[in-house]
């Protein structure tokens, strides 16, 4: 285990705020911790908030990526759990976006002791569609024509998913803003977060939580339908769901409030 300074300023590690009880915030695919901001405010009057990049995202320190770590969602697991054991958590609140829902359930799942609670926004533990049974949303090929693009065009590959995530009738701000932190993490990088996010299947961990878990699920989402939530809320051994009548897969940053709301309730 490295140093925990090198651990803080590897993961770029930001604490803020201070309370009785700890939130360690997570950032989705192509994503860093900056887009948490809008709901921090709230949070940081009321609990100590921990913010990170995963290695390869936002400021972390680049020198440290592995591919082959990084290739599996248990990489990432892994530097939640660095982080965890770096700050001396325990019993952390874990509040993951998309991806980092599943990546929050591995690792919460390695070390039960570091965590209490998992707070998903828009998660999926599969994008595929695996017929009869599940349907993610995605075909195999579909999926496989987007890494492509990445290849090929990978502007023209950013600019064509950001909308897709934000939700096309969101803010224009902050669905450029989520195109240009596309663009901004390196391509090889993105393309192997982006091939274990989308092609993996973790469905049958669900069974296997240890903690209570609060679902936001959006009502319309691209990413992740109604039908994803209402299966993990089935698979899960202690959830609850709340659907937001809302577009897109970035609940955390065109709802905010009402997302601190709900959580800040479920927390208290």
């Amino acid at each position: 285990m490295p140093f925990a300074n090198e651990i803080i300023k590897r993961n770029n590690v930001t604490i803020l705020g201070s309370g009785e009880k700890t939130l360690l915030l997570a950032h989705g695919f192509g994503c860093d911790q900056n887009m948490w901001r809008f709901m921090l405010p709230a949070l940081t009057a009321q609990y100590k908030v921990v913010l990170f990049d995963y290695v390869g995202s936002g400021h972390s320190e680049i020198a440290h990526y592995d591919q082959v770590r990084y290739s599996s969602l248990e990489g990432y697991a892994q530097d939640v759990l660095d982080i965890c054991e770096a700050l001396d958590l325990q019993d952390v609140i874990f509040v993951g976006h998309s991806v980092s829902s599943t990546i929050g359930l591995i690792a919460s799942i390695q070390k039960p002791n570091a965590f209490s609670q998992l707070i998903m926004i828009c998660p999926s533990p599969c994008f595929l569609n695996v017929k009869p049974d599940y349907m993610g949303g995605f075909e195999k090929s579909d999926l496989e024509e987007l890494i492509d693009l990445m290849d090929k065009n990978y502007i023209g590959w950013a600019n064509y998913l950001a909308p897709l995530v934000m939700g096309a009738n969101n803010s224009e701000k902050l669905v450029g803003e989520l195109s240009g932190s596309f663009c901004s993490t390196d391509p090889l990088i993105a393309k192997t977060f982006a091939k274990a996010t989308f092609f993996s299947d973790y469905r049958h961990l669900l069974k296997e939580a240890k903690h209570p878990v609060l679902i936001f699920q959006s009502s319309q989402d691209a990413l992740a339908s109604t039908e994803v939530g209402d299966y993990m809320l089935k698979q899960l051994p202690e959830a609850e769901l709340q659907l937001i009548k809302a577009e897109g897969h970035c609940l955390h940053m065109t709802h905010p409030d009402i997302i601190n709301q709900a959580l800040r309730a479920y927390i208290d």
